[in-house]
């Protein structure tokens, strides 16, 4: 890779999108078209000092997650995103692997969710995105690496959420994301991380390890949640997980009955958190 061919193409195409598109105020001045490069780093994860160095050339091998992330901050094409991973010396996740793809046409969707809490896992349940209500009712995501970001790995080893269950309901939760995942390492037999993933589950937990074993198929998922918000107090939500079958997403949307106490309490959630995510 040219070092200064991938950073150009970065750069070229983050004038080119407009904060409206990408959900983001244009208000104030702008001293050059399209996204600041601290917007565009906000959106992908990376620091901003980073992809300054990958636009001057300066970071010369972005890893397959930070292209990926890229193409989705870019709301690249199909085909530009293909271009992009090819510049960068990669190689596009072909149909073998977990996908974190996010086309165009379900970020679209998403942009149209905005005030509504929205996850977006991979079919191995690990978080790709969420949008600023999800954080303001969850808790902030962007601080999470690695295995943090796995759903299956939070709830059977790591801290967890804000969610409160029964030991019945969580015992439910857990038995849905292994007998998931147990399908999606059927589907995806190449995919060295998800392999990975499943080794250091076996590894860090038995309840991992006997459900694994168990074959027994996943439970019907309960939509209903009591989330415990640290501000609001408990608030009780559904939540509705779509599949996104070409790339094999789960959207995970929390919403409230509208004129309910709950729906109070949520608005109010999203308004104290995203109030504290942008100070």
């Amino acid at each position: 890779m040219e070092k200064w061919e991938f950073g150009s193409t970065v750069r070229r195409w983050r004038e080119r999108v407009t904060p409206d598109a990408v959900g983001l105020p244009s208000g104030g001045r702008r001293r050059a078209p399209g996204l600041r490069r601290e917007e565009l780093a906000g959106l992908v994860g990376i620091s901003v000092d980073y992809l300054t160095r990958l636009e001057q050339g300066r970071a010369t091998s972005p890893s397959e997650q930070v292209v990926e992330a890229l193409a989705r901050g870019l709301r690249l094409s199909d085909h530009e995103r293909e271009l992009l991973f090819r510049i960068a010396g990669l190689s596009a996740p072909g149909s073998d692997v977990v996908s974190s793809r996010i086309a165009p046409s379900v970020q679209r969707l998403l942009d149209r969710l905005s005030s509504t809490p929205v996850a977006v896992f991979d079919a191995a349940w690990t978080l790709i995105t969420a949008n600023a209500p999800y954080d303001a009712l969850m808790g902030e995501t962007t601080a999470q690496r690695g295995v943090e970001r796995n759903a299956v790995w939070r709830n059977l080893v790591g801290a967890g959420n804000r969610a409160v269950m029964t030991p019945a309901e969580r015992a439910n939760l857990e038995e849905q994301l292994v007998a998931d995942l147990r399908l999606t390492a059927a589907r995806y037999p190449a995919d060295r991380r998800l392999r990975q993933l499943v080794c250091e589950l076996s590894m860090q937990s038995t309840r991992f390890v006997e459900l694994w074993d168990s074959d027994a198929p996943a439970p019907r998922p309960d939509r209903h949640k009591v989330i415990e918000h640290p501000s609001v107090g408990r608030i009780e939500l559904d939540c509705d997980t779509l599949v996104v079958a070409e790339n094999d997403l789960r959207l995970m949307i929390y919403s409230a009955e509208p004129g309910t106490v709950d729906a109070e309490r949520l608005s109010l959630a999203i308004v104290l958190g995203t109030q504290q995510l942008v100070e």
